[in-house]
């Protein structure tokens, strides 16, 4: 597996070594050793989660908002995604920017991103799936998210009208959730 860190302190995407043969496929998707020589602990999963989304769905950017925060180990199981990590943890050298992977079903990498970090997928196909590992359970009251057509961002999608719910469209700014205290912290 190839482990390659990105910009942004805390996030890492994982490529499996692919091995097809007449039969198929088989890959290694995730590697506890692997994944916990790169973050420097142990990675402990507590919940897997699949969301399956049309062409255009723009999900995120979310966050936990308290400790303890969520950790993401995100894998694409079917068709393809623009994965963004945003790093909104206030005080962080690279606060207020992000880095982008595509994650699909041809190179299947996998993204890391450490507790405190913001998340969000595009779909780049219909039916297309993902599997998160997740270091802590849902929890409501500590799960928050910030308008992912934030221009202060900067994040360039390649498409003009995403999709969006209603909790995502109703988010805040990275400068309002940092006003209303609702962001996490770098220490």
């Amino acid at each position: 597996m190839d482990v390659t860190e990105l910009s942004i302190p805390g996030a890492w995407v994982f490529t499996p070594r692919q091995h097809p043969d007449d039969r198929g496929l088989f890959l290694e998707w995730f590697k506890a050793d692997v994944v916990e020589k790169a973050i420097g602990h142990p990675f402990r999963i507590v919940q897997a989660n699949h969301s399956i989304s049309r062409q255009d769905v723009l999900r995120g950017v979310h966050y936990a908002q308290h400790a303890p925060s969520q950790a993401k180990y995100v894998y694409c199981t079917r068709g393809a995604f623009i994965d963004v990590v945003v790093d909104i943890r206030v005080g962080s050298p690279t606060y207020g920017q992000h880095e982008m992977v595509r994650i699909d079903d041809v190179d299947r990498r996998s993204v890391y991103l450490s507790e405190g970090l913001g998340h969000c997928i595009l779909s780049l196909a219909d039916d297309a799936a993902v599997t998160y590992l997740v270091s802590t359970p849902f929890t409501p009251g500590n799960e928050h998210g910030v308008d992912p057509l934030d221009p202060a961002l900067g994040i360039e999608w390649p498409i003009a009208e995403p999709l969006l719910s209603p909790r995502d469209a109703a988010a805040p700014s990275l400068a309002e959730a940092r006003e209303q205290g609702l962001l996490p912290s770098y220490d």
